[in-house]
């Protein structure tokens, strides 16, 4: 593949970490802005330069950085706001969509201590979420919101509340509204922890480990759904809004489209456990309805999936089955691998869809780079950087190599093949000085018609770490 060079161009600094990034035009307005979501809760554009606040609800979102399971201590977190969405109308309606975290939520979490399987001890593989009204981390909520004729966002109603197991894999820039069907899409991560503990992710009835379609058009007359963990626990006006897209997701940062003639392909990124970060495309697939799913769970029968899409998590990572790492200390390249579930690799082997392009988390290939997790995913149309029109471009949140301090994110891109085989990827290389700072790439983004990029990075990965995030433009 062509080795591609890019320049970023800052165009806000100092701002807290950005979750999102995507354009709209505003009532009124006539020009595309660029709008920011960070995960401590404000929304910002950017009109003539200047960064102008559109929304600020950090006292609606959970306090971050204090999670009983912190991955590396204090201060990590993945949950706050997490997606933003505008109404495909938003010019004429002002509807806009947010899923977040929700402050005063906090509860003691799904297990006390980290988890790992044990292909020795049964009890680890077939662990059961219980009491989940009280083993719980946090409640996510998505809403929607409408922009008043007085330039005032307010809340209109909420769509889906959902208890969530650990702090992590909430899904990040989770929501987009689909172009081929005009619904709500909602991409939630397996509910955290490691290894998905309850297997939620394969389980028909769960939410969590799902891209799933709302039918934002529908009204359920509901404004204050239930608290729920599965399907058949919402009333069933809510039920007939949704269908699901996927399963077998691990966490997703998000969806993109990208339309080819009369089709569009899909693009979802699902981020790796020890081994591999997987890029995903399709083009056909057949959506399930909710009701459908929750009337084959009562009848106990499998219901018709034919055209539904299993990205195969947690019996395989990417096109791996999902393996746990032994360390070899006297040779790091002789770690021993043991496959996790090998009965659900056998069991998802034929059913899960095959990535599009893997990159690993050691690589010794020289012209590769090894990645922690992957954190963006776009379609590129445009011909500003004329090497990656039609590619998909994806960012990684900090690269591993030997001799990298400070840390440096990963920003590559891949392409669909005609004979519909695995691809390889190519590392996109940037030009700009970061000098002593560290530069995780926490987000990519894109404007209405794929032709610009936007990359969102920040110097820490700790969420109490203000105001250290730069967001730039990815240009010639």
């Amino acid at each position: 593949m062509i080795k591609v060079n890019v320049s970023l161009r800052p165009i806000v600094s100092k701002i807290n970490l950005p979750t999102v990034l995507k354009t709209t035009i505003l009532p009124g307005d006539s020009i595309e802005r660029l709008f920011i979501a960070t995960q401590v809760g404000e929304i910002f554009y950017i009109m003539n330069g200047v960064t102008r606040t559109f929304l600020d609800i950090r006292p609606r979102i959970i306090k971050l950085g204090d999670s009983e399971l912190g991955v590396s201590g204090g201060g990590y977190d993945e949950r706050g706001l997490l997606g933003l969405a505008f109404h495909p109308e938003f010019y004429y309606n002002g509807l806009f969509y947010l899923h977040y975290s929700v402050a005063g939520t906090q509860g003691p979490g799904a297990l006390s201590e980290p988890f790992k399987p044990d292909p020795c001890d049964p009890r680890t593989l077939y662990l059961r979420w219980i009491n989940r009204e009280t083993q719980y981390d946090h409640i996510d909520t998505v809403e929607e919101w409408n922009l008043q004729s007085n330039g005032h966002p307010q809340k209109r109603r909420t769509l889906l509340n959902l208890r969530r197991p650990f702090f992590n894999h909430n899904g990040v820039n989770s929501l987009t509204f689909s172009p081929e069907t005009g619904k709500l899409v909602l991409t939630t991560g397996d509910g955290g922890s490691g290894y998905d503990p309850f297997n939620l992710s394969q389980d028909d009835m769960e939410i969590a480990g799902k891209i799933i379609e709302i039918d934002v058009g529908k009204n359920t007359l509901i404004n204050n759904p239930p608290v729920v963990t599965r399907f058949n626990e919402l009333p069933v006006p809510i039920q007939e809004t949704l269908t699901v897209i996927a399963k077998g997701v691990r966490n997703i940062p998000g969806i993109s489209y990208q339309k080819f003639y009369n089709q569009y392909v899909k693009y979802a990124g699902n981020v790796g456990q020890d081994l591999v970060e997987s890029i995903f495309s399709f083009i056909h697939n057949k959506p399930i309805p909710v009701t459908q799913l929750v009337q084959a769970s009562i009848m106990k029968f499998e219901s018709d999936q034919e055209g539904f899409i299993n990205f195969g998590w947690r019996g395989w990572e990417g096109a791996f089955p999902t393996s746990f790492i032994k360390v070899c200390t006297t040779n790091p390249t002789l770690d021993e691998k043991t496959i996790a579930y090998y009965n659900e690799a056998i069991k998802t082997s034929v059913r899960r869809l095959q990535p599009l392009t893997s990159y690993f988390h050691k690589d010794p290939r020289p012209d590769k780079f090894g990645g922690t997790a992957l954190t963006g995913v776009q379609a590129y149309m445009g011909n500003g950087i004329p090497d990656l029109m039609g590619s998909v471009v994806f960012t990684d949140l900090a690269r591993k190599e030997e001799s990298q301090t400070p840390v440096r994110g990963g920003l590559a891109y891949t392409r669909v093949r005609t004979d519909g085989k695995l691809n390889d990827f190519s590392v996109i290389k940037t030009d700009y000085n970061f000098g002593s700072q560290s530069a995780y790439y926490v987000s990519l983004g894109t404007n209405l018609d794929q032709t610009r990029l936007f990359l969102g990075v920040y110097s820490s990965m700790i969420v109490t770490d203000l105001n250290q995030g730069t967001v730039f433009e990815i240009v010639p």
